[in-house]
């Protein structure tokens, strides 16, 4: 799809989702390796719509970790803005930043990030110990959480005694434990046999549409990234193209409504 075919796209879905989650204002950024700067995004400007489902795809060296940063809040642009829920984030408190992400943002990792010493239950309490949510309350939320994603009977076990893909629906799970808006999924199959990343897309496919969940998956993966709506290339740091995926094509036959995630060029 031409950047102009997706800017009519994105215009004629605008008003498909709630507002914008996040959005990134001509994003660059700059690591310095001695004497050379090396960029790793190159004028990125993005909107993240509320209710939509969108993968960034890039091989890798593309910049879509540093990319998956800055949508997550995790780091600060060399140049430009990024905005979550409207408030510009260079000028937050990096505690009242953390305060807001742990609500908002979900993360789910390639390599789950399980603490191997905690049980699934456990584990899946841990974030909202860090937003002061009593005991009770933490350990009835994780156990309807674990039982969401069909590990009602593995509550007790560590993750050591977990397969990968049980291990990533616990990681599913903490992303959930806050009832954050935005789900930010990096490589969730990357450590995935075939069979285990289909059933963890899936349900990644069924937090969208069902529970209304707002999903942005960074991926290498061009058969994972086919369940977004939509899907935005990442090459050098820039976004180079932009096509429809499979998602919106569920969603136009019957479903929720389509990504307006916007795309702009800025070669």
């Amino acid at each position: 799809m031409s950047s102009s075919k997706a800017r009519q796209w994105n215009e004629s879905h605008s008003d498909a989702h709630d507002g914008v989650i996040i959005e990134l204002q001509d994003v660059w950024k700059i690591y310095k390796m001695g004497s050379v700067e090396v960029p790793a995004l190159r004028g990125v400007n993005l909107k993240i719509h509320k209710g939509s489902f969108v993968a960034v795809m890039g091989a890798s060296g593309s910049g879509k970790s540093t990319c998956m940063n800055m949508i997550g809040c995790l780091d600060v642009p060399t140049k430009g803005k990024v905005y979550l829920d409207g408030q510009d984030v260079s000028l937050m408190s990096e505690s009242a930043l953390a305060q807001i992400r742990g609500r908002k943002i979900g993360f789910v990792f390639q390599t789950f990030n399980l603490i191997p010493t905690l049980t699934a239950l456990e584990n899946v309490m841990l974030p909202m110990t860090f937003q002061n949510i009593p005991k009770h309350k933490r350990e009835k939320r994780a156990r309807e959480l674990l039982e969401m994603v069909e590990l009602g009977d593995r509550t007790g076990h560590k993750p050591g005694e977990l397969s990968g893909g049980q291990q990533q629906r616990v990681a599913i799970s903490r992303a959930l434990s806050n009832d954050p808006e935005l789900v930010l999924a990096d490589e969730p199959t990357g450590n995935l046999d075939s069979k285990m990343g289909v059933e963890v897309m899936s349900f990644l496919s069924r937090l969208n549409k069902e529970e209304g969940k707002t999903v942005v998956m960074v991926t290498h993966d061009s058969n994972g990234a086919k369940h977004a709506e939509m899907i935005h290339k990442l090459m050098d740091g820039r976004i180079v193209g932009s096509e429809v995926g499979e998602g919106q094509q569920d969603s136009s036959t019957g479903g929720k409504a389509v990504s307006s995630m916007d795309y702009t060029s800025t070669l």
